[in-house]
Formats: structure tokens, sequence, C-alpha cells
């Protein structure tokens, strides 16, 4: 089984890249971004859960994602898809929280690609570009590196199950 000490997070300027490869068919990890139950069930690093998915997957369909921490207090996510290439790349960013309305405080877009490394193995990347070095370091603080990295953990055990 793969282990977190398998996900690689570096720093490149604004952006964070984090690098694994998975032990499963990229259209399983496809899935379980794209699919509300499934994205549900590992998209934030324990204890945490989530309230709500909502998705429409589409080139400018947005995607609401509620985040309850221990004590109950949630906390929406909004964005809007850029870009999606089935099995193979999906990009995302709060930059509109709807359609093309503007968010508030655009912080991130997200660029996920799936690259089939042969035999059922894929090598997952997600690459967070952030607005400005502030804005970076603010997901640094909010624990970006092990959040991200446990919920990665979580996806790999999840999509073992599929």
């Amino acid at each position: 089984m793969d282990d977190t000490s398998s996900t690689r997070v570096i720093v490149e300027g604004r952006d964070f890249v984090l690098t694994r490869d998975i032990d499963a068919p990229r259209e399983k990890l496809f899935r379980a971004w794209t699919e509300p139950a499934l994205l549900a069930q590992w998209f934030v690093p324990r204890p945490w859960s989530e309230a709500s998915v909502q998705v429409d997957v589409r080139p400018g369909g947005a995607s609401v994602v509620v985040m309850r921490n221990p004590e109950g207090q949630e906390f929406p996510s909004r964005g809007v898809y850029l870009e999606v290439v089935p099995n193979e790349r999906l990009v995302f960013t709060d930059a509109y929280t709807s359609a093309w309305v503007p968010s508030d405080k655009p912080f991130m877009t997200g660029v996920l690609t799936f690259e089939n490394l042969g035999t059922g193995h894929t090598r997952y990347t997600a690459r967070v570009h952030h607005w400005t070095e502030a804005d970076r370091e603010t997901h640094q603080k909010m624990g970006f590196r092990d959040g991200w990295s446990a919920a990665t953990q979580q996806l790999v055990d999840l999509v073992a199950t599929l």
C-alpha cells in the first residue's frame, strides 16, 4: 500500500506542487475528484469532514464544498472549473464563485494532472498557484503540506476500494 512518505510537496515561487505515484488507474482518481459521493469521503483530512459537496464538472461549472471542523463549524469553499479533460486534467479556481461571478478574495488556482504510468499506476500531481506569495504563506500556515498529504493518503485508500 502507498504511504504518505511517498507524497512529495515542494514550493516553486508562489506555487505548491504535490506529486505522488499511486497504484490505481487514473480513471479511479478522476472519479474520486469529480463524483460528489466519493469526493466527500476523502477531500479533507480527518477529523475534519465534508458537510456537503456540489460539483458541476465542466468548464464554467461551479463547485461548492463545505468543510466541517471537529467543533462543527462549517467553511464553504466555492469555485469554478476552468478546464476538464476526463481522466487527464482538472483546473479549478476560487477566483469565481459561480458562472463567471468574481469572488471577494481570490486565493488560488488548482491544476490536477493524472499521468498514466502504465500497469494501472498513475502519477498524480496537484499544482496550487497562489495569487501572491502572502497567499501561499497563508496556505502554508493553514497546514497545506500536512493537510493535502493526509487527504492524498485518504484518496489513495479510497481508490483502492473502487
